[in-house]
């Protein structure tokens, strides 16, 4: 999961949305109580107003409130909303009921001098936090006095908590569906990185020779390299295949002149030397035929091949039908005309001529070749009447590097050939005993 850009995008985006919203819930928070506080100093504004019109000087000067303020809660014991106006000349205080026997203390600084003067914080008359406007009013007379309404900040906070409380599912959902909305998103982006993945798939598990993908332009040129990087991988195998070709047949003129000392020094009598040169001979001619065959497998050529099994399996049997072996035998075919295998015509032969000739060297009367398809994958299977392979032997010749050939057989190499480009186009190959003879089955998985 660690690995994955999909996880990583997702865990990122996750955690830029989370940062946001948090942000964003404590900015939501600091305005909803700007904006509360703003309400209730126009609230108090009203209610100041309305106090400093009920506020007068008896005939002796004594300062007085005509009326109570229309607000009940200002009739209330320490209710939370208050009012006071002092007489800035003696000091006199007339107060709300709801101060009960407290004063709204204000520092000099703090009071509103003909102007009115918000003050969102201060100490209330039992030590709470309160919110408070205050004006300052001269009279004609020249007589002054200091007008005052102030309001608890509890009411502040219980808006601002169930606020907060209505806010916080709000963000909660909003962050659950900016994440999901974020990984569509992210997976929308890299659906063409995944289509890209398909097609190097496809590549690997030899369904294409190269990169076919109409991929987004920040990602075309790595699809682009890698099939400038295909195609000179394919000349390069190309170049490999036709130096090993030529190898082999540059070989092939000083073995044949090689036999021709070898009859010359059985021709003088020299059986030993010319048995030891001819075996010699023998294995050079084994390897070549070998890393010919190998050659011919190099990876990428046959991703798309495919071949009519039923016209190989008649090439093949036409052939050996003309050797010694193959005259005194019956060669039994069962393949249907439209079966199609995934591989190579000349891979193909390669395979059933070895298969054959090993079936015809060992069999005392019949071949049985028969070919079968299912929606996966092709198998053939060459079967003889012969004395088959001992289990010991059997499990050698499959295995890599074995050759058969120095225990007394023939079959080793061609088997060894067989297993290579049998593997080379991800197929299996496996033998049984038929009491009697020998079953040898070999399957090819078709193409994506």
């Amino acid at each position: 999961m660690g690995n994955s850009i999909r996880f990583r995008l997702w865990l990122a985006a996750t955690v830029s949305i989370l940062v946001a919203l948090a942000i964003a819930g404590v900015g939501l928070r600091y305005l909803f109580e700007l904006n509360v506080e703003r309400r209730i100093v126009s609230e108090l504004t009203v209610d100041l107003n309305e106090l400093i019109g009920a506020t007068a000087y008896s005939a002796n000067g004594q300062l007085y409130v005509q009326a109570p303020l229309t607000d009940p809660r200002f009739s209330i014991p320490l209710s939370g909303h208050y009012w006071q106006v002092e007489d800035i000349a003696s000091g006199n205080l007339v107060r709300s009921r709801s101060l009960w026997d407290a004063t709204l203390a204000l520092h000099s600084g703090e009071t509103g001098n003909g102007e009115l003067k918000e003050i969102k914080e201060f100490t209330g008359p039992q030590g709470e936090l309160a919110i408070a406007v205050a004006r300052t009013v001269i009279d004609s007379g020249g007589r002054s006095f200091r007008a005052i309404v102030a309001e608890n900040h509890r009411s502040v906070e219980v808006a601002v908590r169930e606020y907060v409380r209505d806010l916080a599912p709000a963000l909660v959902v909003l962050a659950l569906a900016l994440m999901a909305t974020f990984f569509i998103q992210i997976t929308v982006g890299l659906a063409p990185l995944e289509s890209l993945r398909v097609a190097v798939r496809n590549v690997v598990a030899q369904r294409a020779s190269w990169l076919d993908v109409a991929a987004p332009r920040e990602v075309q040129p790595l699809a682009d390299e890698i099939n400038r990087l295909l195609e000179a991988q394919d000349k390069a195998l190309v170049r490999a295949r036709s130096r090993a070709t030529d190898l082999a047949h540059g070989l092939k003129t000083p073995l044949q002149v090689l036999s021709a000392d070898i009859r010359a020094l059985r021709g003088k009598g020299e059986t030993e030397l010319a048995d030891e040169i001819e075996k010699s001979a023998g294995t050079i001619r084994r390897h070549i035929e070998r890393e010919l065959a190998r050659a011919r497998l190099a990876p990428g050529f046959f991703s798309r091949a495919t071949c009519r099994v039923s016209e190989t399996v008649a090439g093949v049997v036409s052939v050996v039908e003309r050797t010694p072996g193959g005259k005194r035998l019956s060669f039994d075919i069962d393949v249907d005309d439209s079966l199609v295998a995934p591989i190579d015509e000349g891979d193909l032969s390669e395979i059933l001529g070895n298969l054959v000739e090993n079936a015809a060297r060992f069999a005392r009367s019949s071949v049985r070749i028969v070919a079968s398809e299912t929606a996966d994958v092709v198998v053939m299977d060459v079967a003889d009447d012969g004395p088959g392979i001992p289990d010991a032997d059997r499990k050698s010749a499959l295995s890599r590097g074995v050759q058969l050939d120095s225990k007394g057989g023939s079959s080793g190499l061609g088997l060894a050939i067989v297993a290579d480009i049998v593997e080379a186009y991800g197929g299996s190959l496996a033998m049984t005993n038929a009491n009697p003879g020998l079953i040898v089955t070999i399957s090819f998985p078709r193409h994506g």
